[in-house]
């Protein structure tokens, strides 16, 4: 009965010092997030998106009609040389370079005004304290010490899926 007691003493101490060991040592909960991805579904159907693709679009057509109008100046160009007329292909290859600097410089402005809409909708102040406001409800609620952006850390070089809260995040902006 002595030798009982004594291997029950000796496993409840053992239980009691992995009991101990076990609580003191914390695990860190990290999560991941791709932003881009919840950036998208939180503007997928606002106005402001709307009316940059609507510009995008518009550009593009543009863009579009000018290049048609290149090509067939150069067809042009090319049956003048092919009939001799070396004087209207002359003119008509002036029309083209002026045509195609003109396309140069409407294409950069009209990318530059895309990408100023596209940075001023990404950093948008609502979006990102109801993103923020989101991912602390989230972490919080998963336990997480740190939530870490796919997108803003070049120092992420592997994570597992089971980390990544993204879906999570989108489901709780409620889109």
């Amino acid at each position: 009965m002595k030798k009982l007691n004594k291997i029950l003493l000796i496993g409840a101490v053992f239980f009691c010092f992995c009991s101990i060991a076990a609580s003191a040592q914390q695990i860190t909960k990290f999560g991941v997030v791709d932003t881009n991805k919840v950036y998208s579904a939180y503007f997928r159907n606002s106005a402001p998106i709307r009316n940059y693709e609507k510009k995008k679009a518009e550009f593009q057509e543009e863009i579009n009609k000018r290049t048609e109008e290149l090509r067939q100046l150069q067809q042009k160009k090319q049956d003048f040389e092919a009939k001799g007329n070396d004087s209207q292909a002359l003119r008509t290859e002036a029309e083209i370079t002026k045509k195609k600097d003109y396309l140069t410089e409407y294409t950069n402005a009209k990318n530059v005004e895309l990408e100023s809409m596209l940075k001023s909708l990404q950093n948008s102040d609502e979006f990102y304290k109801k993103l923020y406001s989101t991912l602390a409800k989230v972490a919080e609620g998963g336990g997480y010490s740190m939530i870490l952006s796919l997108q803003e850390s070049n120092a992420i070089l592997w994570y597992s899926n089971s980390v990544d809260i993204t879906d999570q995040v989108i489901s709780e902006l409620g889109l």
